[in-house]
């Protein structure tokens, strides 16, 4: 139970808790797959670019079709093999983003991005997770047709989960982009950034990629530093998130600070400054007075803040 009642329930993070069983097991037998997607029961996740496909319903949308529902919208670009639920095999249908663009005259369906979807609560909670897994890998394979080590068109293998050379026989697979994202604070205050791609109110965690032989820890202090001037001393471990946008896994986590002069980096940030308890209270309620607020409960950053709130971090 949450130690501040009066903020609400604890929300579900998003993205996360996948009750689908990915079944690597499967994946190299390209014969068993291919019954898997004749099994009744199959469905399919129908994606295009950024464009998710979903049957209107109300009060929610449907986004998972049947293999047959699925192959009649479009040809898929590729199908990936996702894994299992409750004996029922899931599969990502990609399309172009031309043809999920079609889509959008038909007035049985309704085609918007993921991140609409996850904030609006469009679809079930339980979606969210293997949509998020299918658009992941079929951005991959948009962007990785050819091999990077000679330049051959590269095949899919695997149930969609590599793709290799027939020429010089380099083996490719997805990859996932590490970002730490991290609130500093000095007890009393927290240190929050502003994008200039955020919407106008709102006020989020400090986020950067680690770099190649960096650790965590060192990515949440050089990040800090570089972006708002701030050192920062122990570092603690949250929680993460993947973060389909396109291929990223969000790695929370609180900082130390142990400065407190300001100085922002405006290649990076619109602005950055110390948050007050009172002031964090009420952006995450939607009360402060200017209409201040926090990402809303699908990003990690809301947990994040959620948990300094409740002095639930330790860095011991």
């Amino acid at each position: 139970m949450s130690p501040r009642p009066d903020l609400g329930p604890k929300p579900r993070l998003g993205y996360c808790d996948s009750r689908i069983e990915r079944a690597a097991e499967l994946r190299t037998d390209a014969a068993a797959i291919e019954g898997l997607a004749r099994k009744p029961g199959a469905g399919a996740y129908v994606i295009g670019g950024e464009g998710i496909v979903m049957k209107k319903g109300s009060p929610l949308n449907e986004p998972l079709f049947t293999m047959d529902e699925a192959n009649a919208l479009s040809p898929a670009t590729e199908t990936i093999f996702l894994g299992v639920l409750d004996g029922a095999p899931r599969f990502g249908h990609g399309l172009t983003p031309q043809a999920a663009e079609a889509l959008k005259s038909r007035g049985d369906l309704l085609v918007t991005d993921l991140r609409s979807i996850a904030v609006q609560g469009l679809v079930e909670q339980d979606h969210l997770p293997p949509i998020a897994e299918a658009k992941a890998v079929l951005h991959w394979h948009a962007r990785h047709r050819f091999c990077s080590n000679c330049g051959s068109m590269t095949r899919i293998v695997n149930g969609g989960w590599r793709r290799d050379c027939p020429q010089c026989k380099a083996e490719h697979f997805p990859r996932t982009d590490p970002v730490v994202i991290m609130l500093a604070s000095n007890g009393e205050h927290c240190l929050l950034g502003r994008s200039p791609r955020f919407v106008p109110t709102m006020w989020s965690c400090l986020a950067g990629f680690i770099e190649p032989g960096e650790s965590m820890e060192d990515a949440v202090r050089r990040e800090t530093r570089e972006e708002a001037g701030i050192t920062c001393g122990r570092v603690a471990y949250f929680a993460t998130q993947p973060w389909p946008f396109p291929t990223s896994l969000m790695i929370g986590c609180h900082a130390e600070a142990l400065t407190h002069e300001i100085v922002v980096d405006r290649e990076e940030l619109e602005g950055a400054r110390w948050f007050s308890k009172e002031e964090v209270e009420s952006m995450l309620m939607r009360k402060h007075p200017q209409g201040l607020t926090t990402p809303p409960p699908v990003a990690i950053a809301h947990h994040i803040i959620r948990a300094w709130l409740e002095d639930e971090i330790s860095f011991d």
